[in-house]
This record gives structure tokens, C-alpha cells and sequence, in this order.
């Protein structure tokens, strides 16, 4: 690819290394900054909506900087019509920066941004076929790096000095098409962890010790992958309603996941046992996880909106 706009192996590595140098800004790091002072009670559900956000489709708690990231589509999720952006949202539910990053803005290039990761002072964004990085603090780009033949990068996930970033592997129907897998950028380049039909279209991932959780939008159940081992892994989990969509893991061995099938966010224990913690939010897609405060962050896919739930 373009040297100009792309990490070249090297690149991305020292990428990686820089961000490792900023410090964990992920969630089980301390949250901090004036609004924890002026934070809603924390039983109170807060909804951010009409707030000019265009096809929500994950949310990330920026704890260094605590303040909620939105990527918005803007469009179809495989349109290549670099009007894709970014939004800071405030605890309280203030929208911060609606477009911090614009795609057509800058020298931006972004189109259908989804899955959203921190790694020091760099975000990474997935966007169609490749993963875009930003500078934490400006939002400046920082380069692009593509996956050759991936048709619908999805979430990412970031653990030592490597990326790790889903292809659900369907086309703008949500059909499959055959080429679902699961990659890996480190130090061999990008490398496949797992690839085929058994993946069910994987969507969400969460990446801690050694092992991936991967949320299918396929299936019912969530798998668990040694990434030394790689492959499909094996079933862990197995909930009321299928089309998963985000997860995230909890301090105390438990995840959360979310289900567009059942319009349910999910709490699943380490025995594998789920519960609905969150009802009746239709198209909940990639949620995130305030860890401080203990709120699971829902973008509303298909009703332009973010909802934030307590979790007790």
C-alpha cells in the first residue's frame, strides 16, 4: 500500500511501542478530570440522544482523558464515502466535540468507522478494510495500515505489542461471504489467528492472559480462543438470542455482551451462566465499559443515540 498514508511494518510496530511507553488509557485504568465531580448519581440511566450522532456504532471510555469516544458510520456500514466520524462524549452525557475527527476534514480519511481501541496515546479505528490510528489528545492521523481481501473489519482489541481486529466477513446484506476471520498485527506483520465458517461471523472480541473472547454476530455463543493455539475455539457461553455485536470483560471474571436479536445487553458469569442486566434496547451494538463508575456505554445503532446504563 501507499507508503504515504499506511504503517509499514516498522511503523506500526513503533507505533505500538510509543503507545505502550503513554501508559494503559483502557478501561482498568483510573479514571480522572473535573466531571467525576459533577458525574449523575450512579443508579441514574443517561441517555444521549438528538445529539446530531449519525449511526453510533461503538463506544469507548478514553479513562485518561474520561471522556466517551462514539464512532459514527454515517451511512452504510461498507460505504467508502469518507464521511465517517468521531464524537467525545462527557460522563454527564454532554457532547463534548461532536466531530472530532471528520472524515474529509484535516486530511482525514474515514468512511465507516467501527470498532475503536487505545493503546497509550494512539486510537486505533477499524474502517472497512483497514485500521486507522489517531493521536489520542489531537485526533491528528497518524497513518492507516489495510488487510488485504478483508471485506468488514469490525472491533479490535490491543494486548502487549499486538493488535487484534475481527472480519465479520459479510457483505452490505449482512450475508456471509466466506472469508470471516480473525487477524493479528505484531511483530511477524498481520497474521491470521483464526479464519473460516465456525467463527459465525465474529464481531466482538475482548483480548486478557492469553485469550480471546469473541462475540459472533452469526450465533448465540460466545467462544473462547487460546491465542497461542489459535482456531475457533470453544463454546463458553450460550445466550437467549443471537446477532452478538460488543464485549466486554469485568475485574471479576464476568463480560458483558450485547445482543441485537433480543434488543438485550447480557452479564455472563465465569460459569458461563447469563443474565440480562439491560432490556428492550433495540440494535445495542459494539458497547463499552466505564470501569470506574461501572457503566456499561450502548451506541443505539439504528436510532442515532447512545445509552448509559449503571451496572451493580
Amino acid at each position: 500500500m501507499d507508503a504515504r498514508n499506511g504503517w509499514s511494518r516498522v511503523g506500526m510496530l513503533a507505533t505500538l511501542a510509543l503507545a505502550a511507553c503513554g501508559g494503559d488509557t483502557g478501561e482498568n485504568a483510573a479514571a480522572g478530570g473535573d466531571d467525576a465531580a459533577t458525574m449523575p448519581a450512579d443508579t441514574q440511566v443517561v441517555v444521549v440522544a438528538d445529539a446530531g450522532f449519525e449511526t453510533p456504532e461503538s463506544v469507548l471510555h478514553d479513562a485518561a482523558a474520561d471522556v466517551y469516544l462514539v464512532s459514527n458510520i454515517n451511512g452504510q456500514p461498507l460505504d467508502r464515502d469518507g464521511n465517517g466520524f468521531i464524537s467525545r462524549v462527557r460522563p454527564d452525557g454532554t457532547v463534548d466535540e461532536l466531530k472530532w475527527i471528520e472524515g474529509g476534514a484535516g486530511g482525514v480519511r474515514l468512511n465507516a468507522p467501527k470498532g475503536m481501541a487505545l493503546k497509550g496515546d494512539t486510537l486505533f479505528v477499524t474502517d472497512i478494510d483497514s485500521v486507522r490510528a489517531f493521536h489520542r489528545e489531537t485526533g491528528r492521523s497518524l497513518g492507516a495500515r489495510g488487510v488485504p481481501d478483508a471485506d468488514f473489519l469490525n472491533d479490535l482489541a490491543v494486548a502487549d505489542d499486538a493488535l487484534y481486529v475481527t472480519d465479520t466477513g459479510v457483505d452490505a446484506s449482512f450475508s456471509p461471504t466466506g472469508n470471516a476471520a480473525i487477524y493479528r498485527f505484531g511483530v511477524g506483520g498481520v497474521e491470521t489467528v483464526a479464519r473460516g465458517d465456525s467463527l459465525a461471523s465474529p464481531n466482538g472480541i475482548a483480548v486478557e492472559g492469553g485469550e480471546m473472547l469473541v462475540a459472533p454476530f452469526g450465533s448465540g455463543e460466545v467462544r473462547r480462543i487460546d491465542l497461542a493455539e489459535g482456531g475457533a475455539g470453544q463454546v463458553v457461553a450460550t445466550l437467549p438470542g443471537g446477532q452478538l455485536d460488543g464485549i466486554v470483560r469485568l475485574a471479576d471474571g464476568a463480560f458483558l455482551v450485547s445482543s441485537w436479536e433480543t434488543s438485550t445487553v447480557y452479564r455472563v458469569a465465569a460459569d458461563g451462566t447469563a443474565e440480562a442486566i439491560v432490556e428492550d434496547v433495540p440494535s445495542p451494538a459494539d458497547i463499552g465499559w466505564d470501569a470506574e463508575r461501572r457503566r456499561v456505554l450502548i451506541p443505539v445503532f439504528m436510532e442515532d443515540r447512545v445509552e448509559i446504563h449503571p451496572v451493580r
